[in-house]
């Protein structure tokens, strides 16, 4: 009996403990849910701004990378993770999101105006001003459009309808930049900040954008009565490669008696062409010569010109011959390519290296940017160039080591450069330009001003020795880094309202609106220039997706093409065509919703 008494007092004991110990459990579980709760719910945290940002850039990234019918809305899918987000209230601060918003803009359009700058003016040459017009006129007609929807569809009288439908023509045009320019230039209309959520226009027409496009470009297509085998065939019968900086190398016998006892500077002077003598083979001493160097009858020179001289250049001299430059163990001749990559040299003329007269060697072409260009001497080096350097081996070494030939020294982006550039272009940016009819004065802002100063930075900056070389994957690292800063921003901002307007409001209007300004300007566009300027079919392609600033048109294009036809015409008309779209967004904004 006493034993099942003390088994007993024992049971109702250890009972006690268990349920101290459950409450103790279920108290603390309580409070690790609390604090979690709070990560996700305490606005004012540094910690939940942080998680904010990575949770929706995350997701947004991932869900991006899901093809619907082989396409996929990429990073900008950041955005929609943003309007989640948003609706279900995980916010932070206005001025954060603006300061993260504002920032990542800059970020963005300063590295593109970095990366398009080198080519922004070259870009106007033969073929590319009539590609440049037609995309400048598919931004026209986006406009006229968007404003022919305005007039038909919505009421004129509410002043927040005009502003929606600017964020609904960058939705259509899948052009983010223009969305931030647009959204600034807001800030100085709408002074009382009760700013036009325009992020949800441009989400609403953003999907069908990126489908529009490619849709509207295969329709154009049918429209002429196209076949994509003829057009293959053509571009194989068109070189490519700008003929007049493409290097071109032939090894040439003197046998015009004129020539006898001239120098290689003469024989420049007498062609009025340009072109590197490489080697020079006198009396079976094969040399490296200079421009004072003297030619005789029967001697054979290596010569490197552009492609279009080569033909007069071997009438002038004499005829081709074959020879074997290195297989005279005797002359230790050898070319090797050497990286630019001391910043002493940028910006500096072969002229201005006297490489012939001082080392006794020959620059005979140039690399850059994955493209060939001859050594003409008024060229400038730029740090991450590669020069093929050609002359006696311990003298290709001096070179080498001038040239600073260091592949490590380009790892790292030029971070000075950058900021500098950045506090310029807000400087720039801010310059007030008063305007009659405008009731504030036309500012370049945040977008244009970086982007402007960019572009001439990466087209002259060493001129004020500023280094403007990045690798392309650190561009495209910092790039991407703004753009997703930029897209969770506005996505947070406008997600508290997004439902409201598409459900309740005219979502569905801006949708249909978007899809007419997506469409008809490439119709329009891509058959004159397929009918009028006779371009090839795969070179619109790319020229529509350049002038979109839409990089899932142009990889539909490529996978369609075998050739660099639709690469090229992108890259042609982009630089110019990004720039008139951050330009125009805050043009009409200012002169339209003023």
């Amino acid at each position: 009996m006493k034993k099942k008494q003390k088994l007993d007092k024992f049971v109702v004991l250890m009972s006690k403990k268990y349920l101290n110990l459950q409450r103790f459990l279920i108290y603390k579980f309580l409070m690790s849910i609390d604090w979690l709760t709070g990560l996700f719910t305490n606005t004012e945290s540094i910690a939940h701004i942080v998680l904010l940002y990575a949770l929706v850039i995350a997701v947004g990234v991932y869900l991006g990378k899901i093809k619907f019918a082989g396409i996929s809305l990429g990073v900008t899918f950041v955005l929609f993770a943003g309007i989640v987000a948003g609706h279900f209230g995980m916010t932070a601060p206005t001025s954060t999101l603006n300061f993260v918003q504002d920032f990542g803009l800059i970020l963005f359009v300063f590295m593109i105006g970095l990366q398009v700058g080198p080519g922004f003016f070259e870009s106007f040459k033969k073929g590319g001003v009539e590609l440049n017009m037609l995309a400048a006129g598919a931004i026209v007609l986006n406009i006229a459009v968007m404003f022919a929807c305005y007039f038909c569809f919505f009421d004129t009288t509410d002043v927040r309808n005009l502003p929606m439908m600017v964020g609904t023509m960058y939705g259509a045009v899948t052009n983010t930049p223009g969305l931030g320019a647009a959204n600034e230039a807001l800030n100085a209309v709408f002074t009382n900040g009760d700013i036009p959520q325009i992020a949800n226009g441009y989400a609403c027409a953003y999907p069908l954008g990126v489908v529009g496009i490619i849709m509207a470009t295969i329709a154009i297509r049918y429209i002429t009565r196209t076949k994509l085998e003829q057009e293959e065939k053509q571009l194989e019968m068109e070189s490519a490669d700008n003929a007049n900086v493409k290097p071109y190398m032939l090894n040439l016998t003197v046998k015009n008696t004129y020539l006898e006892g001239k120098t290689i500077q003469q024989l420049r002077d007498f062609l009025n062409r340009t072109f590197i003598a490489s080697r020079l083979l006198h009396d079976g001493e094969v040399k490296i010569p200079r421009a004072v160097s003297e030619v005789h009858l029967n001697d054979t020179l290596l010569i490197v010109c552009a492609e279009t001289d080569a033909e007069a250049i071997e009438a002038f001299i004499g005829p081709k011959v074959e020879i074997d430059w290195d297989s005279d163990e005797e002359t230790p001749m050898v070319s090797k390519r050497v990286v630019v990559t001391n910043p002493k040299i940028n910006g500096k003329t072969l002229n201005d290296l006297h490489l012939s007269r001082i080392y006794g060697v020959n620059i005979t072409r140039v690399t850059r940017q994955g493209m060939d260009i001859f050594a003409n001497p008024s060229l400038s080096l730029l740090v991450g160039d590669r020069v093929m350097v050609v002359g006696h081996e311990e003298n290709v070494e001096r070179v080498k080591d001038m040239m600073g030939n260091s592949s490590k020294r380009l790892d790292a982006p030029n971070i000075a450069t950058i900021f500098v550039g950045i506090i310029v272009g807000l400087i720039f940016g801010s310059i007030p330009i008063a305007v009659p009819g405008m009731p504030v004065p036309l500012k370049l802002g945040l977008a244009g001003g970086p982007l402007i100063i960019a572009i001439l930075i990466g087209r002259y900056g060493y001129k004020v020795k500023l280094v403007t070389y990045t690798t392309t994957s650190a561009n495209l690292m910092l790039r991407e880094i703004g753009l997703v800063l930029f897209l969770a921003s506005v996505g947070i901002k406008a997600g508290a309202s997004f439902i409201d307007t598409v459900v309740a409001g005219d979502g569905l209007m801006y949708v249909l609106c978007g899809l007419f300004i997506t469409v008809i300007p490439i119709l329009i566009i891509g058959t004159v220039a397929r009918l009028k300027y006779k371009f090839n079919y795969f070179t619109i392609m790319g020229m529509l997706a350049g002038t979109y600033t839409d990089p899932p048109a142009l990889a539909y294009a490529n996978s369609c093409c075998s050739k660099e036809a639709p690469a090229v015409g992108y890259s042609t008309v982009y630089p110019l065509s990004m720039f008139l779209r951050i330009l125009t967004a805050q043009l009409v904004v200012l002169f339209a919703c003023g």
